[in-house]
């Protein structure tokens, strides 16, 4: 990756700053792809990985949201002002920044892939492929798959998950432990967790405005702003061809992501069957060979 050219720089929203990062040349000719990490509330560093995908010759565009990462944060702010709307005028923001929208393709992990979805239901004419990643169509459907999962988990663990979330006491190490197991089935089964992936979490753990607001403490306690959230009823809107993938031990659940299969009038899926949330570090290579196969097939879009 050393002979690949690599830019940083910021665009601007609403007065605040949006760190970005493009690996690649703009003006290659290439569908740039532009990757939004999850969360809400991540940073870039856990889906780096995709960054590989510019040794293809394919600009690839990292970016952290605004309130985390290299981006303005924001720890004043609360639950109103962080609203699907917002995050969407950002992306908006880069795209124009960039000079991209135009033409670039979008890929959205977990909350990016959310955010992904409610930005091709608005039929941008710029958008000549979707890659929606390990994410859910609704939050009622992640939440049903959160508590199939850990109805799964050891009966001593469930017992300390609902004590402390009874007792609210959710920062009480036993309480973080019995998390990580959930964590380590669901979220990244490698262990140790690679480097990347440790980094945002310590992140959200540093500054957890967002993620709190929005989603909540943890990944299957959805009690934030986002907790009533669906597109379903709205993916029949979206025109762009999608690739709509999960792992097969993913918190994204198989009923998570059916109603993008179902209801995108021009979508494929794809499951890891080694991965849970994160194939592209859990199955790196099959990752990013499926996201390049199905981009490489849409360039001209």
């Amino acid at each position: 990756m050393s002979d690949i050219p690599t830019t940083e720089g910021f665009s601007s929203y609403q007065g605040y700053r949006t760190w970005y990062r493009v690996c690649g040349d703009l003006a290659s000719g290439k569908l740039p792809l532009v990757v939004a990490h999850g969360g809400p509330g991540c940073t870039h560093d856990y889906v780096d990985s995709f960054r590989e995908l510019a040794a293809t010759g394919r600009p690839v565009i990292h970016y952290d949201q605004i309130g985390n990462g290299n981006s303005t944060h924001l720890p004043e702010k609360g639950p109103e002002f962080w609203t699907v709307a917002f995050f969407l005028g950002e992306l908006d923001a880069l795209l124009d920044h960039l000079g991209i929208r135009d033409r670039y393709a979008l890929l959205g992990q977990s909350w990016g892939g959310m955010l992904g979805a409610e930005h091709a239901v608005r039929r941008p004419a710029g958008l000549k492929a979707l890659v929606i990643a390990n994410s859910p169509a609704s939050m009622a459907l992640w939440s049903a798959g959160a508590a199939e999962l850990r109805a799964q988990l050891p009966e001593e663990v469930q017992r300390a998950l609902d004590s402390h979330e009874a007792a609210g006491t959710l920062d009480h190490p036993d309480y973080l432990a019995a998390t990580r197991v959930f964590y380590d089935r669901h979220v990244c089964r490698l262990t140790p967790w690679p480097e990347e992936v440790a980094r945002t979490f310590a992140a959200i753990d540093a500054d957890p405005t967002v993620y709190h607001a929005m989603n909540g403490p943890t990944e299957f306690h959805v009690i934030g702003t986002m907790k009533s959230w669906s597109v379903v009823d709205r993916l029949p809107e979206v025109l762009a061809p999608t690739l709509a993938f999960r792992g097969a031990h993913d918190e994204a659940t198989e009923a998570c992501v059916q109603p993008f299969l179902d209801l995108i009038p021009r979508c494929e899926g794809h499951v890891f069957p080694n991965s849970s949330h994160m194939p592209h570090v859990e199955e790196k290579a099959s990752c990013l060979a499926v996201v390049e196969a199905f981009l490489a097939r849409h360039e001209a879009g």
